[in-house]
């Protein structure tokens, strides 16, 4: 089994982080652990938010496991987050979206898969002052990074026999970029004829998502409206708490992490909900091939998670060990 890098974050990420590598090893799943620190704490220790040794470490095994990790508001450092993905040109942000057992929700039965370009528009950072109280960001859309977006997401819904891509956009407005991503996607789309492909502006689609979102099926969307959509949809089934992401690039490199906060409020008091990243483990595990261990892990999720038996923010008694406890009880149960 090949090494894995583990990168467990800050506040609650350290907590959540190693109930998921308990979970994990209760399927089978041992690989060697290769732990780094980013954000604050590598300040500290190498002073740097991404030492390259992190750097070094995921493009040797390729894959990674990512707690949750601070990003100041206003000021400080950049974004770990964004670092990791143009660092390593994680290009696509994956984010399947569904219903789990007796979590909260306004709506039942949601299916979604967002498709997030990861490397460009207002992300790419770009910012300057023009004049005192005047500044200005660029937005940055190319056809090679929309086409290769849009590539992904088809690939996607055809590998798991998906219906529908929908592009989010604002073309209407924004007519040059906006406009190209969406005739990027126009064009991929030619090549997928077992794929119905729409396109909708975004205002319309968070409309739609709010009201209807059985209605659709895998959102395609530029980098900005990608990350605004996707915790509209973790919404719309609980929070940002019980869905899954991915970034992932060429060659099979994947980074799968939590993105929810850091809840610092909360850490070290055994309190925090560890789903978030054990969805993204399953997705890591699914993207290794080992399946009938992703399979295991969310067969026995589904248990815990029916029984009630999950932590305060979802309205139950467990603490993160108890959660933890019931889910490798259950694995080892079959």
């Amino acid at each position: 089994m090949p090494p894995i890098t583990l990168i467990p974050g800050d506040g609650i990420g350290p907590e959540v982080t190693h109930a998921v590598v308990r979970i994990l090893a209760a399927t089978g799943f041992t690989p060697e652990w290769e732990t780094f620190s980013a954000g604050a704490e590598a300040v500290k220790e190498h002073g740097t938010t991404l030492p390259q040794a992190l750097l070094d470490s995921v493009t040797r095994n390729k894959v990674a496991l990512k707690g949750p990790i601070t990003t100041p508001i206003g000021k400080g450092f950049t974004s770990v987050n964004v670092g990791l993905r143009k660092a390593l040109d994680l290009y696509a942000n994956l984010r399947p979206v569904w219903n789990l057992p007796s979590v909260p929700s306004r709506f039942s039965g949601v299916d979604l898969v967002i498709v997030r370009e990861n490397t460009e528009d207002l992300y790419a950072g770009l910012e300057h002052v023009v004049v005192p109280g005047v500044v200005e960001s660029l937005k940055i859309i190319t056809a090679a990074a929309s086409e290769r977006i849009a590539t992904f997401a088809f690939e996607y819904a055809r590998r798991h026999k998906r219906k529908t891509v929908t592009a989010i956009h604002k073309a209407n407005i924004m007519k040059l970029g906006d406009g190209l991503f969406l005739e990027s996607c126009r064009k991929i789309s030619t090549g997928y004829p077992d794929v119905t492909f729409n396109d909708r502006i975004v205002d319309a689609a968070c409309m739609h998502l709010v009201m209807h979102p059985e209605k659709l099926d895998v959102l395609l969307l530029p980098n900005l409206y990608g990350d605004i959509v996707s915790d509209l949809c973790a919404g719309l089934v609980g929070g940002l708490g019980v869905v899954p992401a991915a970034n992932l690039g060429e060659g099979g490199v994947g980074v799968f992490e939590a993105v929810h906060g850091t809840a610092p409020d909360i850490a070290g008091q055994d309190k925090a909900n560890p789903t978030a990243l054990l969805l993204s483990a399953v997705l890591m595990l699914q993207h290794l091939h080992e399946d009938d261990k992703a399979g295991r892990i969310m067969s026995a999720l589904k248990v815990v998670m029916a029984s009630g038996h999950v932590t305060p923010d979802l309205g139950g008694p467990a603490t993160t060990t108890s959660f933890t406890d019931a889910v490798v009880k259950a694995i080892e149960q079959g």
